[in-house]
């Protein structure tokens, strides 16, 4: 079965969390060419109340949408940690970035951490290190993306670039 050609598909990679939310804007070019749009991170004080906080990500997130009119988004899918509370603010802070783009109809597509190394790196336990100077050499950046929020936004957009067209072909969707 063929692949779809996703050429100009717009992607947003966001690396979710509460004080420090990476987000990127990829386009998919020909192949498995991609080319980096914008990349930043949303900051929200840690010593603020919760509320503020999550109001501060959506209005983030949501200029973000409105400046670049992403496609589709991906997003890493939350994992076990240890830590119970950190666990729950980046739970919180997902809720508010994949309603962001639900209000929009983007469809969101999540990742998790071990699916994107492996797809930008070939290894599943690929290190921070390792995952900057991959998606800095895929994406032909001039200097590493800082900080490894950043840099973890972009090798989740590249990732769904990536697997999109095997996606779209196995679940018989389109993107338009």
């Amino acid at each position: 079965m063929a692949m779809m050609n996703l050429e100009g598909l717009r992607v947003m990679g966001i690396d979710p969390g509460l004080t420090r939310c990476g987000l990127s804007v990829v386009q998919a070019g020909r192949g498995r060419q991609v080319l980096p749009i914008a990349v930043g991170v949303v900051r929200t004080p840690s010593g603020d109340d919760l509320t503020d906080r999550l109001l501060g990500l959506s209005e983030g997130v949501n200029q973000w949408m409105d400046d670049y009119q992403p496609e589709v988004v991906a997003i890493e899918r939350i994992f076990e940690r240890s830590n119970v509370s950190t666990v729950m603010h980046t739970a919180h802070a997902v809720g508010v970035l994949v309603l962001a783009a639900a209000q929009r109809g983007i469809p969101v597509h999540m990742y998790t951490p071990s699916e994107v190394k492996k797809a930008i790196s070939g290894n599943g336990r690929a290190d921070k290190k390792q995952m900057t100077a991959m998606i800095t050499r895929i994406l032909g950046l001039s200097e590493p993306p800082q900080p490894a929020d950043a840099a973890d936004a972009l090798a989740l957009a590249v990732c769904h670039c990536w697997r999109a067209p095997l996606l779209a072909t196995v679940k018989g969707s389109t993107y338009q």
